[in-house]
């Protein structure tokens, strides 16, 4: 839930620095101070909910990669330029840290994907737990109740075994499909395991 409220936020930031940032390329300069007042509270809230999730979901991930790191410099490096930027009516600026706020969302998707993306080695093993730990422990957790990136707690599913093992197989949301990774005798033993982490 967090996830989708963070990418909303990041969307509306992003809109309002692209608003900005063309007021500013096309030399409205009457719109944009219009647009800077009007947007000036909406933009703060925008601002700190955009940082504070973002905070929160970092210290959520199992690990940061590289893709991750380059992200947070990006936005790191971005607000200064934004701010100088447009309080100088410097174009240059303000259009590089918009590309770096840019930038930084496609990093954001990019390094999710990486996170969610299961492990490089087949497991030929039918060992459900080993499965899991390979599989499923990025997003869901050791125990089933991570909830990363708007993961489903496992220990509160009420899913029967056809629908959870076709979840398993084609995936749903932001959860990738392991039908190509797994075969069906894996996909029954990672279920079967995820029944045994249920309360």
């Amino acid at each position: 839930m967090i996830k989708n409220f963070h990418v909303i936020v990041v969307l509306l930031f992003l809109l309002i620095y692209l608003v900005k940032t063309l007021l500013l390329l096309t030399n409205k300069k009457e719109q944009l101070a219009r647009f800077t007042k009007i947007f000036r509270i909406p933009e703060m809230i925008i601002s700190l909910l955009f940082l504070g999730t973002g905070i929160y979901l970092l210290v959520q991930l199992p690990e940061i990669n590289n893709l991750m790191i380059i992200k947070i410099i990006a936005v790191l490096i971005s607000i200064p330029l934004a701010i100088v930027g447009f309080k100088k009516s410097n174009k240059a600026l303000a259009s590089i840290s918009l590309l770096l706020i840019l930038a930084a969302y496609g990093l954001a998707e990019a390094s999710h994907k990486k996170l969610i993306s299961a492990s490089k080695e087949p497991i030929a093993k039918n060992d459900g737990k080993e499965l899991y730990t390979a599989y499923c422990t990025k997003c869901h957790g050791e125990d089933g109740k991570a909830g990363i990136m708007s993961a489903t707690d496992l220990s509160l599913s009420q899913l029967d075994d056809a629908a959870l093992f076709e979840m398993i197989k084609t995936g749903k949301g932001s959860m990738p499909s392991f039908g190509s990774q797994l075969d069906e005798q894996q996909v029954q033993a990672v279920g079967q395991y995820i029944k045994a982490l249920r309360k």
